[in-house]
This record gives structure tokens, sequence and C-alpha cells, in this order.
């Protein structure tokens, strides 16, 4: 990577690189520094340059490459590590990725429930794409706070915008402000470890819970909520979540959707899931699969499937040994279908959420244009916690992105932000709140391609840019400090070792003044 000097008023910056660690063979997705071991080599021999850049009030003489590629990526998430992925094929491209976190992987760490190890391996692919001589974390930086996006466009060749959706939607009915009503975004960020939950405390001391929402974010709230905590504590759950499961009064959950058992958005997996879950069992209701037979028949294979396990675990008797596990159980979730909520009911008193009231629906339209319409019937719920599972939306991030807040995505053709070149987006910003984790790589490849096509045909600014050296100068002076990815793994350190008492595979460091502090910021 080219070597970059700069002083400011007499002050030099620090190196911003490491070299990889001992005996390790740093791997790029493809790269050629894999493919050709003389590349390394190669491209040190590229042409340097002295550039006098102009950044706000900064005037910053730097010796560049003259042919490096400079993106950055704002967001360290799935869609930013694998738009990052994708970029750093071309040989010539340097990717800096900016997280406003101190530790990066976003979803990853902060939405994979933790009894879903296998699912969080990808954090492994990451690292080696952070590990790569061209590519560099710069966690605790908030782009559009710390940093504005036409800033780093002017630093960078080009921006991609990854930094996912870090909203919940609104219910928009009476009564959702009432304590005892919280998220479903909010109840997972707080079992996982996001900072910005770290305070929730959830009440727990009612025996029903309600779930608004049929998806899989719905089920991973409910599973966590009736999983037996001992089977909690080998996995990475807060220390404060799981004291908080092991007082829970919760016997009851259930998840209520607008429409019936062809529309779910869940999965397979999540629903066996469920059905098996020890020491609960599931409440379904026979009639609302009536006529669900012959519909089945048409629908593709995964939903067909999917719709074939509900339509067993509601309709036909359990074997001796499930329908004995059953009737053990001391916990139970429902699906309510039909149901749309109208206003979260209060206590008595008013000072706290007591229940939900129901409209009763009915289905018009087919295939995809099926609507949930209301019948006039209303029901009570009663509940002592109400979490709203109606899905995840994006924030603006700069007043000079275009954004579309009616749909919560940056305006864009296939990656492509309309009417700002040079400027992109992948992952959840870019195409809404949907999809897994295979979902996002795709389409994060996606955008990286139509960049380097964009490269290709001469569609981005040429000439040499600063990159992070610039971004740097800023930051400095505005007193934010970085924390790079060796910082963050002197953190990883850290969390294994204070899991390894309790027999976990980390004790995730929840406060980001706490993480600050070790790293000596």
């Amino acid at each position: 990577m080219a070597s970059r000097c700069w002083r400011w008023w007499g002050w030099s910056a620090w190196p911003r690189t490491r070299p990889p660690p001992a005996g390790s063979t740093p791997t790029f997705g493809g790269s050629d520094e894999v493919r050709d071991p003389n590349a390394t080599a190669l491209r040190n021999k590229r042409r340097r340059m002295q550039v006098r850049v102009k950044l706000g009030r900064f005037q910053l003489l730097l010796d560049i490459q003259e042919k490096t590629l400079q993106i950055c990526v704002v967001g360290s998430g799935p869609a930013g590590f694998y738009t990052a992925q994708h970029l750093l094929k071309h040989p010539q491209a340097h990717v800096d990725i900016y997280e406003k976190q101190p530790v990066p992987f976003g979803l990853v760490r902060f939405g994979v429930a933790p009894d879903h190890p296998e699912v969080k391996n990808v954090i492994n692919t990451f690292t080696q794409t952070a590990h790569s001589g061209r590519c560099a974390f710069w966690g605790n930086v908030e782009v559009g706070r710390d940093v504005t996006v036409p800033e780093l466009r002017e630093a960078y060749h080009a921006v991609v915008l990854s930094y996912g959706a870090e909203d919940h939607r609104a219910l928009e009915i009476p009564g959702e402000e009432l304590p005892g009503v919280c998220s479903a975004r909010a109840f997972v960020g707080w079992y996982n470890g996001l900072p910005e939950n770290r305070e929730l405390e959830p009440d727990l001391s009612g025996d029903t819970a309600v779930i608004l929402g049929q998806g899989n974010v719905a089920l991973d709230v409910a599973r966590i909520l009736l999983t037996p905590p001992e089977h909690l504590e080998r996995t990475d759950i807060t220390k404060a979540a799981l004291g908080v499961l092991r007082q829970s009064r919760v016997k009851t959950v259930w998840l209520v959707g607008r429409r019936g058992p062809l529309q779910v958005a869940f999965t397979i997996k999540e629903l066996r899931e469920m059905i098996q879950l020890p020491g609960a069992r599931p409440i379904l209701d026979p009639a609302d699969f009536l006529g669900l037979q012959d519909k089945i028949k048409e629908v593709p294979r995964p939903r067909k499937r999917l719709t074939e396990l509900l339509l067993r675990t509601a309709t036909e008797k359990p074997g001796p040994e499930e329908a004995a596990r059953r009737a053990s159980a001391s916990r139970a979730w429902g699906l309510r279908f039909f149901r749309s909520p109208q206003q979260v009911l209060p206590s008595p008193d008013g000072r706290r959420a007591a229940g939900v009231r129901l409209a009763v629906t009915r289905l018009e339209g087919v295939g995809e244009a099926t609507r949930a319409v209301p019948t006039g019937d209303m029901e009570d719920l009663p509940c002592g916690l109400v979490l709203s599972s109606v899905g995840y939306k994006s924030r603006p991030v700069d007043p000079s992105v275009p954004f579309d807040s009616k749909l919560g995505v940056i305006p864009n053709v296939e990656g492509r932000v309309m009417d700002v070149p040079g400027l992109y987006c992948s992952g959840w910003v870019k195409r809404g709140p949907t999809g897994v984790i295979a979902t996002t790589m795709t389409d994060s490849f996606l955008t990286g391609q139509m960049l380097l096509q964009d490269l290709k045909a001469g569609l981005l600014p040429s000439g040499p840019r600063p990159g992070y050296a610039a971004i740097q100068a800023l930051l400095s002076s505005r007193g934010v400090r970085p924390v790079s990815f060796s910082d963050w793994e002197k953190l990883d350190a850290e969390e294994v070792a204070r899991g390894q008492g309790t027999g976990k595979p980390r004790e995730k460091l929840v406060d980001p003044q706490e993480m600050l502090r070790l790293l000596g910021h």
C-alpha cells in the first residue's frame, strides 16, 4: 500500500497500516495478491506522486500512489464487508470501511440470535477481508456527524453507503408509547449487546407477551423469551440479559399477524426450532387452516413445505413421545392469524400496557395482492409485554444523499445512487430490510460490480485521491479517535477472556466508553 506522509501545522500522522499476524497468509476473496505472489512487489514499484489537497480548511501535502483506486464503504455489517470483498478483486483498489460502533460486523454481531452461533461463522470471512493490506476498518466514526458524505466524496474516488436499517417501523396506534411496549429490534439489541439498547430493562413480570409480527425476528424473540435460561448459558447472550431472563415469569407468547398461514414471513428452519423448543408447546387453531390443503398445491416449494409443517402441527395428533413432551411443557407459544393491532390497552391506572385490542380481519385478493381487511369484529388480548416486529427501516445519513422516506431506502439503480455520480449503496439501505445474509452477499457483489464497471467506463473521478489521510486530519481536528481493526482484535480477546470464566464463547462489552478506555483512547 502507498506510504502517506503529511504534516498539518507541524503535527505528524501516525502510521495507518500494520503487518499481518506472523505466519498468516492474507486472503482477499480472489484478489491478485492471492493469485500472483509478485503482485505486492509490482504494486510497490508503481509511480508515486506528491499532491496538495484542500479539504475544508485543511491543506495537505500527500505522497500517494498515482494508480491507487480509493474507495470508502460506510457500514461494517454483511453488506459493507461483502462490498469491500468484491471491490478488492481490483488490484489497485484500496477500501476503507467506516463504522459508527467501536466494533465491526453489524447485524452479524447485534442481530443474529445467540443460540445460532453457526450463522456468525461468516465473521471469519470478514476478518480475512479486514486483514488485507488494501483494506482498513475505522470504527467509532459516525458518518453524518463526525464526517460528512461530501467530505468523503472529496477524499475518495467512490463512496458506498452500506449502513443498513438502524430503526424500526412504528405501529402508529394509540398506546404505543406506554411502558411495556418496545420494538423487537430494541429487544434483540438488548440481549445481543448493542450499546444503544443496553439499558432497555424489559418488564418480564407478566405471564403473557404479545409479538406483533410473524417474521424470523418475531420467532427469534419468542424463542429467546421461552428458552430455558440454562440453554442460553453457553451462548454469547449478554450477562445482563441472561440475568433478567432467569427471573422472567413469561409463560405464553402470542405472535400476531394480519393475514393467514400462507402469508407468514418466517422460514421453515425457524418454525421447526419453535415446534421442538424444550419445555414449550405450540398452540395453533385448526380452524385457521380450513381449505388450506387445496391452496398449497399451487404455491412455490419452499412455501409449500413451510405451510405443510404448520398444517401438520395444527391438525394432526402428535405421536406418544411428542404428546408427552407437550403435556409436560410449562410454557407455550401460538400464532394468532387474521388479527390487526388497533390499540395498546393501558392498565387501570393508565401507567403501563395491559393488552392489545385487535381487529379481526379477512383476506381479499389472490397471490401477492392478498390483503387483510377488517370485518368489524374486535378482540382484546391481555398481556404484560408488547413487542412490535413489523419491520426495520433505514434512516437518512446526510442531507446531501437522496432518501425515500416512504420506502426507507436510498433511490438507486442497481446500487448507483440516482443523480449522484460516484455514490453507491448496498444492503438494506439499497433494497429495504428483506432477505438473509446470503441475499445481502449477492446484492453487495452486484453493487461492487457496478462500481467497477463505472471505473472501466471512465465515469469515476480521474487523478489521485487522498483517501483516509485527509479524513484522518478532519477527525483529529474534531476530537474523534477512530478504532482500527487491530484495536478491535484487542477488544475481541478481552471479550473471549471474560467469557472463559463462565464457559461462554465471549462476554460482550456493551459500553463504548469502556471499550475506548480499554484501548487507551
